[in-house]
């Protein structure tokens, strides 16, 4: 089975062949929950300045390799399990086929394997090495390794859902930038990463805005995005409760936005249409405390889950979730609560990722809010979503 393809040195008819002048293609198979119809591979077809998606099946994928791979393209890169295939063509169209064995590639003074990275380290990221996580030579921090693995993990779920966002936006006809929306960003780790995920390597127009209540923090991040002469990066000071924003974002980001911060951000997705949504909520005080005021004794068949503090409070940050979730799927979302980095590096580690689909659910069922009166609760999203 096919992993993934590249495609590159075009020959200098590629306009003629397949239409425009691209100068390399990148093909690799899709997680399960992300294909559909047999469409199991992304392919992204790149020009100097744009880049171009397409789904494709297995078949689909197979044929285009024949047809163009050491042809149209006079280097192919395939990987699979266990394989690695390259396919080369010389200048007067001689084929050569390399097939090598990467399944047990051989590192040398290296205890352990290190995984693959969407941000490797050794290369040096001008933000990271502003910000700490890197030295001037691309060297991980040790203090900050957590912080780069998360980053990086982050990434992934991007990388993910970005098909999704991309197919979206070609059949809506949107050719703006991509713009994403980070609610609550902080210090920007994941802003500066996001923004330079989607330029710098996947090539994509991008603006990508960072709200936050710190107007210390918002200044710093302001001025390095400027000194590092960073297009289409941009920092505001605000409240996410009440931020309305000039333009629809495609994805909004909402990392350990405290409490109810988490639902307004989500009910600006939700009533703004945004395509794709990754929340890691944090600190769910609201519905904590409104199980917390309810006495031993009271009869309801979540009694043993009240008693004690440490259980009520991971029940109602469990039970909150649960409702979000259920309320974006009843908004047209197709959504996943997914762990987001090891329990060992933070405890807040669930994330929701949701991707519309406009698909509302018609079985009638109402799961969160019977959930909510079985407890005798009321949930902020559920609120600002029944607003007009």
């Amino acid at each position: 089975m096919i992993l993934s393809a590249t495609l590159s040195k075009p020959v200098g008819t590629i306009s003629d062949i397949l239409g425009n002048d691209f100068t390399r293609v990148k093909i690799r198979r899709l997680a399960s929950s992300s294909s559909r119809a047999g469409e199991a591979y992304f392919a992204e077809f790149f020009t100097e300045k744009q880049v171009f998606h397409k789904r494709m099946t297995e078949s689909a994928l197979g044929e285009f390799i024949d047809e163009h791979a050491g042809k149209t393209f006079r280097s192919c890169v395939i990987r699979s399990d266990g394989k690695e295939i390259q396919i080369l063509s010389n200048k007067k169209g001689k084929i050569t086929r390399i097939e090598r064995d990467v399944s047990a590639p051989v590192m040398k003074n290296v205890g352990t394997q290190r995984k693959n990275r969407i941000i490797e380290e050794g290369v040096p990221v001008p933000f990271f090495v502003r910000l700490g996580v890197m030295t001037a030579e691309g060297k991980v921090i040790a203090a900050k390794y957590d912080k780069f693995r998360q980053i990086n993990r982050f990434l992934e779920i991007v990388d993910d859902i970005l098909p999704d966002v991309m197919e979206s936006r070609a059949r809506d006809g949107d050719s703006s930038p991509l713009r994403v929306v980070d609610f609550g960003s902080g210090k920007s780790y994941l802003t500066f990463a996001v923004h330079y995920f989607l330029r710098e390597i996947k090539g994509i127009d991008c603006e990508v805005f960072g709200l936050d209540l710190k107007k210390d923090v918002i200044e710093y991040c302001s001025r390095m995005a400027a000194e590092l002469n960073l297009p289409g990066l941009s920092f505001s000071v605000g409240d996410i409760s009440t931020y309305s924003g000039s333009r629809s974002p495609d994805i909004v980001v909402t990392l350990h936005a405290c409490d109810t911060a988490t639902d307004f951000a989500l009910d600006y997705a939700v009533k703004r249409g945004v395509r794709a949504i990754l929340s890691v909520p944090c600190c769910q005080h609201e519905v904590n405390a409104q199980l917390s005021k309810l006495s031993d004794g009271c009869g309801s068949p979540f009694e043993p889950l009240l008693r004690f503090g440490l259980i009520k409070e991971r029940f109602a940050a469990l039970a909150t979730d649960a409702i979000r979730a259920e309320l974006l799927e009843r908004a047209g979302y197709r959504v996943q609560a997914m762990e987001f980095i090891d329990a060992e590096n933070t405890p807040k580690n669930l994330l929701l990722r949701a991707v519309r689909t406009g698909r509302i659910p018609s079985d009638g069922k109402t799961g969160a809010s019977s959930l909510m009166a079985a407890l005798g609760i009321s949930q902020t999203l559920e609120k600002l979503l029944s607003e007009k």
